[in-house]
């Protein structure tokens, strides 16, 4: 797809944004077209998260401006942000977890009457998983229903938090190829934050780096992935290796306002 037919659906210029009045991160400028994974790269603590929710409008922002899908966060309203195209995944996925794989699927699927059948055509894995309630899912499978469950909301735009978090490589590996595949057919954007750097610049066409509130290195994912080991040591400190290779069940804390339907 060229550059010319991708519309932008994320303008960030010159973000200020963290809690209680106290900038988290700083002068930040971030693009997301249609079509494009950006990977959103940094240590913890760096601010990734806190773009996100900002975005989101569970945090205002200090100063900056936000376009989203062509308006601004509605921080009073932002369980409303799903109804504009805005799907997000935070890192404690948000599980109903009582209720079954498939009611999951369900309940986000009703809005626009989008088959199952498109979730199972990318994670087939989840079609055995159907009548296993959420909380009894592994973290992989966790993960995957929750991506699962943002593309069934018809999103223009995806946000995942930490993908990686508390997964194996090789599950991190396969959910990101995932994400990669709905970019490509369904011609979403996606904002992706993640700890495994190499993983996600295979995946991605665009990559910012953030240390301590400020990008620090930002361009083409081929060119970022260039300077991958200084990244890794100097920005990172090899933090996302140090990460537990697991793949157990979590009990994620609902909220409100990414359950929006």
């Amino acid at each position: 797809m060229s550059a010319e037919s991708q519309e932008t659906l994320l303008r960030i210029e010159g973000l200020f944004a963290g809690h209680g009045g106290l900038a988290v991160v700083r002068d930040l400028d971030l693009e997301v077209r249609s079509g494009r994974v950006v990977a959103l790269l940094g240590p913890n603590g760096a601010g990734k998260t806190t773009v996100l929710e900002t975005v989101a409008g569970l945090l205002p922002s200090l100063q900056g401006t936000i376009d989203l899908l062509g308006q601004a966060p509605n921080v009073k309203r932002p369980h409303l942000a799903p109804r504009r195209g805005l799907a997000f995944v935070p890192d404690n996925r948000c599980l109903f977890q009582s209720l079954t794989t498939r009611q999951n699927l369900t309940l986000a699927a009703r809005r626009h009457r989008v088959p199952l059948d498109l979730v199972f055509g990318y994670m087939p894995e989840l079609v055995e998983l159907q009548d296993r309630p959420a909380g009894l899912l592994s973290g992989g499978q966790q993960q995957m229903l929750a991506i699962g469950r943002a593309l069934l909301m018809k999103p223009r735009l995806l946000m995942i938090d930490e993908l990686s978090m508390g997964l194996a490589p090789i599950i991190v590996e396969r959910l990101l190829h995932v994400v990669r595949n709905a970019a490509d057919d369904l011609n979403l954007g996606v904002l992706l934050v993640e700890q495994h750097v190499r993983l996600a610049l295979d995946v991605a066409d665009d990559a910012y780096v953030i240390s301590h509130g400020v990008v620090t290195a930002s361009g083409h994912a081929r060119d970022v992935a260039a300077q991958v080991a200084e990244i890794e040591a100097s920005y990172l400190g090899q933090a996302h290796e140090a990460a537990p290779a697991t793949d157990t069940a979590e009990k994620p804390d609902l909220s409100v306002a990414t359950q929006g339907a």
